[in-house]
């Protein structure tokens, strides 16, 4: 099972909001290039972040997008909410047991349900704050290398 690519590079892009002063707006074309990600798929999933309530955009040329909360209030699962259609599950039966033949009596099933409630877990407790500290714990790391 894998996350998405829009989930990573929305998480990503609600990082590099984090990162800017309260208030202050990110340019589109800042986020992209500090981001590595392409300016057109990044408007596709700052869109859906902003019908979610998590960004604001400002449009002008002092515009551009910032948090709507603070980034201790936004998880990876309102993250992945506002991005994707479907739920997260490793397989269907783990929020349907009635929809497979042998939902009572299979034996992995449970497993199946450990690891979608450990994920939603993780997601749940992991906010853009959370992800915006290890990115400064990241990049001093990578500065002291170069100090050297």
């Amino acid at each position: 099972m894998k996350l998405s690519t829009r989930v990573r590079y929305a998480a990503r892009a609600l990082v590099e909001l984090a990162a800017a002063h309260p208030g202050q707006t990110v340019s589109l074309a800042d986020i992209s290039a500090a981001q590595q990600i392409s300016a057109k798929y990044l408007e596709q999933l700052l869109r859906g972040l902003r019908l979610a309530g998590l960004v604001r955009s400002v449009r002008g040329q002092q515009g551009g997008y910032s948090l709507a909360r603070p980034p201790a209030d936004i998880t990876l699962q309102d993250v992945y909410r506002a991005v994707e259609k479907e739920e997260l599950l490793p397989v269907h039966c783990t929020d349907n047991p009635a929809g497979c033949p042998l939902g009572d009596i299979c034996s992995t099933r449970d497993t199946w349900v450990e690891v979608n409630d450990a994920i939603a877990s993780i997601l749940e407790r992991t906010t853009i704050q959370n992800l915006f500290e290890k990115a400064e714990e990241k990049r001093a790391q990578h500065r002291a290398i170069y100090d050297i």
